[in-house]
C-alpha cells in the first residue's frame, strides 16, 4: 500500500509519502513554502511533518482557527492577505496540512491567489483521508449554508499519513467513518459489511479500509470529474445530511454536529426513502440503521426542526431546474440519481428515524 495514481496526481499512503514530497520540492523550483494549518494541527501534526521535509526552501506558516464555523470567506481574506504579506508570488506553493476545513478552504485560497498556485493535501483526520481531500473539491460555506463557494481544482499530490489519525479524538474518527460507510452502500455489500463491526479490526486493517475508500471514490470522480452522472452518488446521505449540519450549525442552543455525525443520520433518512420510492429491502434497511445508530447514537430532531430542514434543501449543490435531486438505492451498491422526493415522505423519514 504505497500510491494510488490518479488522472492528474498521485496519492502517496504512508511510507511513500515523504519521499514523494521531498522528490517533488527538489525538482520543481518554488520560490516559497507556505504551510496552511489549523490551531490543532499546528501543534499535533506539524512538527512530525517537519521533521520529515527535506528543502532549503523558505517555509512559512499560516494557521486558522479550527473547527466548521471558520470555514468561511473571511477567513480567506486573512489568508489571502498573510500570503500576500509574506511574499507568496506564482511560485508559491501551497500544502494544507489538516482535516476536511483546512483541505477544502486551503484548496480554495491556493486555487484563488494570484489566479492559481500549486498546493498540496496532506489530510490528518479520517473523513479528510477517505473524502474531502480526494477528488479536486474546494471552497468554504456561506453562512450556515454547506460549500456554497468553491472550485474544483486538482492538487499537486494527496499525503497520506495515517498515523496522524492516532492524534484524533475518537468523535472525529467516528465522523469520518460515515463517509466510509456511505462508500460501502454505494459500491458494494462486501465493503459494507467489512465495516459494520469495527471491534474486530485492527490498525492493520483499518489501514486496508481506508486504501479501498481512497480506491472507490478515486474509480467514481475519475469517471465524472465535474459531478454530472456518477460522481452526484458520492452525495448519499448528504442531502439531508448537510441541511441538519446546517441547521445545527445556525441555532447555537442546538448541539453542534460533526459533518460524519450528519451525514449519518442523512443516510438513515436516505436509505428509509429508498425502500419507500425504489423498494429497498425492508430488512436491509433495519440493519443499516441499527448499525449506524449503534455507532453514533440517537440526535433529537424535533417535529418542530422538520420545516426549517426541509426549507434548506433548496441550497443543495445537486439541485436542477428548482428540482431538490436525492440520491437513492434500489440495493446496496445500485444508486438512482436525480430522484424527487415530495416533503410528507421526508417528514415520514424523520418520523422513522426518531422512532
Amino acid at each position: 500500500m504505497t500510491s494510488i495514481p490518479t488522472q492528474d496526481y498521485t496519492i502517496y499512503l504512508n511510507e511513500a509519502c515523504y519521499p514523494a514530497i521531498n522528490e517533488l520540492l527538489k525538482t520543481k523550483n518554488y520560490s516559497k513554502l507556505f504551510l496552511i494549518v489549523d490551531s490543532n494541527t499546528h501543534q499535533e501534526c506539524l512538527p512530525n511533518f517537519l521533521a520529515r521535509l527535506e528543502t532549503t526552501i523558505s517555509i512559512e506558516i499560516i494557521e486558522i482557527e479550527a473547527g466548521e464555523i471558520n470555514k468561511t470567506i473571511d477567513t480567506c481574506v486573512g489568508v489571502w492577505n498573510a500570503l500576500s504579506e509574506l511574499n507568496g508570488d506564482r511560485k508559491s506553493i501551497v500544502i494544507n496540512i489538516g482535516g476536511g476545513v483546512v483541505t477544502d478552504l486551503g484548496g480554495f485560497v491556493a486555487s484563488t491567489f494570484k489566479r492559481g498556485v500549486d498546493f498540496i493535501n496532506v489530510p490528518t483526520s479520517l473523513l479528510a483521508m477517505v473524502d474531502a481531500s480526494i477528488g479536486g473539491k474546494t471552497g468554504v460555506d456561506l453562512g450556515s449554508l454547506k460549500n456554497q463557494i468553491g472550485v474544483i481544482n486538482t492538487p499537486q499530490m494527496v499525503l497520506v499519513d495515517t498515523t496522524f489519525l492516532n492524534t484524533l479524538p475518537q468523535l472525529e474518527m467516528r465522523s469520518g467513518l460515515a463517509e466510509m460507510l456511505k462508500h460501502g452502500l454505494i459500491h458494494n455489500k462486501q465493503y459494507w459489511s467489512k465495516l459494520k463491526d469495527l471491534s474486530k479490526l485492527s490498525l492493520e486493517d483499518l489501514d486496508d479500509l481506508i486504501f479501498e475508500s481512497i480506491l472507490i471514490k478515486k474509480d467514481i470522480v475519475e469517471q465524472d470529474p465535474f459531478e454530472n452522472n456518477l460522481r452526484k452518488t458520492l452525495n448519499y446521505g448528504h442531502t439531508l445530511g448537510h441541511a441538519i449540519e446546517s441547521y445545527f450549525l445556525s441555532h447555537p442552543e442546538r448541539k453542534t454536529l460533526l459533518h460524519g455525525e450528519a451525514v449519518a443520520i442523512g443516510i438513515i433518512l436516505a436509505t428509509y426513502l429508498s425502500t419507500k420510492l425504489y423498494n429497498f429491502p425492508t430488512a436491509e434497511n433495519e440493519d443499516i440503521k441499527q448499525t449506524i445508530k449503534s455507532i453514533y447514537g440517537h440526535v433529537e430532531i424535533k417535529p418542530e426542526d422538520y420545516a426549517p430542514i426541509i426549507e434548506l434543501l433548496k441550497y443543495d449543490k445537486k439541485n436542477e431546474h428548482g428540482n431538490i435531486n436525492f440520491v437513492l438505492l434500489e440495493s446496496i451498491g445500485a444508486t438512482k440519481i436525480n430522484c424527487i422526493v415530495e416533503n410528507d415522505l421526508i417528514i415520514d423519514s424523520f418520523h422513522f428515524y426518531n422512532n
